[in-house]
């Protein structure tokens, strides 16, 4: 059974009503306001759907997540963060990292679903100090970087981007290394892909993210979003 959502409420079904086939699929319909989008966060939902499309939200199962044991950084990865000179910032430019992940995939041919409706709630959502972003910077020009929803102490990872090679690895290396060691407890990947995998993202069921979402026993550092540098 699919659901409507009414316009009139920010109410949504329980995620063990998503459809196997397409997984995960819950309902459509509703908009992207920010309480809206708190609250789909909140219980494991999110909205993913292009612009001809209505409002689709899903939430999979199994759920890709890395968490600080299963975060994997390879021998040659390690040399590469060691001896680059790419910079990695927290919070300082994030309506150009979620325009560049729009524009990479839109080139790539993947779809365009991070459309100017998803760029605008989102960026109201980082202005509410809900979305964040993580920047990899290059002779002070933007070559890769990550932006998603902080849920206490989860992190819900939506898209990355790169224009250097290892740029969106160094993104979400460096900030995953901050993330956990302040108090995070899951980096929601939401899709198993090759990408992630070689970082050491695993599938859990979603009853047990579901779990982790509720229960918040981490304590994020009560200052973590602040814009800073995370690698100099």
């Amino acid at each position: 059974m699919l659901f409507e959502l009414a316009t009139d409420s920010v109410w949504f079904p329980s995620p063990e009503f998503a459809l196997r086939d397409p997984d995960g699929l819950l309902a459509f319909g509703g908009d992207l306001s920010p309480e809206r989008l708190i609250e789909a966060y909140r219980h494991g939902i999110f909205p993913w759907y292009s612009a001809e499309d209505p409002i689709l939200w899903w939430s999979p199962d199994p759920r890709t997540v890395f968490t600080p044991e299963s975060l994997h950084v390879s021998r040659s990865m390690r040399r590469f963060l060691k001896r680059t000179s790419f910079q990695v910032t927290l919070n300082h430019a994030f309506e150009e990292v979620i325009q560049a992940c729009a524009d990479v995939h839109e080139q790539a041919n993947r779809g365009v679903w991070i459309h100017p409706e998803m760029l605008a709630a989102y960026s109201e959502l980082h202005q509410l100090r809900h979305a964040h972003s993580v920047e990899v910077w290059h002779d002070s020009q933007l070559v890769g970087g990550l932006y998603g929803i902080a849920v206490g102490h989860v992190f819900c990872a939506e898209s990355m981007f790169h224009t250097q090679t290892n740029a969106s690895k160094t993104a979400l290396l460096i900030f995953a290394q901050a993330f956990f060691a302040a108090g995070g407890a899951l980096i929601d990947a939401q899709i198993r892909n090759e990408h992630t995998t070689s970082l050491g993202a695993q599938d859990i069921s979603r009853q047990h993210y579901l779990h982790k979402l509720r229960t918040q026993k981490n304590t994020l550092r009560t200052n973590f979003w602040t814009p800073t540098r995370l690698k100099a």
